[in-house]
């Protein structure tokens, strides 16, 4: 394709990169603030808030960041790339997820506030739904992996012990899925109408569903591993050269 190596060719390789980079933070904005949206417009109590696009921001960068622990720990392992991933990486990312378990803790509590301070009877009703009907099990686990189990998060030996911080993502992985149920399950089943009401029980088909959406993630990722570098070549040399042109 013409690719020659050239300076110039890095450098406007190095600039289309930063482009790229740059344009990739408002699209991970706008894609979760669009899909909040979606939520938010309609009059479905649970749904109707307008903390949606923020709360849903933030919660993507912190499921975001809690699967690439998931990933990257167990291949740091068993691929021994602890001088290329090191604790200092485990470290920072460790912060990050608990900066946004932080603002998604403030979230959930401005939800539940804002119900109670606005006095609608269906806003209440949900809420209690929420707390102590059908439902109670997947909201105070989903609070517990993504709010208490979190503040792990504050001691840095739990930030620099990769298998700790193994535990902290994979509890917030199930948190944050379990967060989708309750936002979406409940409300659905409970409207404005107790006619339709119901209570939604899973069938072997979503089940199957969802392990099938799992094992085509992980099938993925694994042909990624087998035929892709795991880690940019040409970026580590490039760092490895400006130390070596530092010292």
């Amino acid at each position: 394709m013409g690719w020659r190596g050239s300076a110039r060719h890095w450098s406007n390789y190095d600039s289309a990169y930063l482009i790229l980079a740059g344009l990739a933070t408002p699209l991970v904005v706008s894609v979760h603030t669009v899909v909040s949206w979606d939520f938010s417009t309609t009059q479905l109590s649970g749904w109707h808030s307008t903390i949606f696009p923020p709360f849903f921001v933030a919660g993507a960068i912190f499921s975001g960041f809690a699967m690439v622990l998931t990933l990257t720990i167990p291949a740091r392992a068993f691929y021994g790339l602890e001088d290329f991933i090191t604790e200092r990486h485990l470290n920072n990312m460790g912060k990050v997820m608990l900066a946004m378990g932080l603002v998604v803790a403030y979230s959930y509590a401005v939800e539940a506030f804002t119900s109670w301070y606005s006095g609608d009877r269906f806003e209440l009703a949900l809420l209690y739904n929420r707390s102590f009907g059908p439902y109670w099990f997947q909201y105070w686990l989903s609070i517990l992996c993504n709010v208490v189990i979190t503040q792990l998060l504050w001691f840095r030996s739990v930030r620099r012990s990769p298998w700790k911080l193994f535990g902290v993502a994979m509890a917030v992985n199930l948190g944050m899925w379990l967060e989708r149920y309750v936002i979406i399950v409940p409300s659905l089943s409970r409207d404005f109408m107790p006619s339709s009401w119901g209570t939604f029980h899973g069938t072997i088909w979503d089940y199957a569903t969802f392990a099938g959406s799992v094992g085509l993630f992980l099938f993925l990722i694994l042909m990624f591993v087998r035929f892709l570098p795991m880690i940019s070549i040409f970026e580590t040399r490039e760092l490895l050269a400006g130390e070596e042109v530092g010292t």
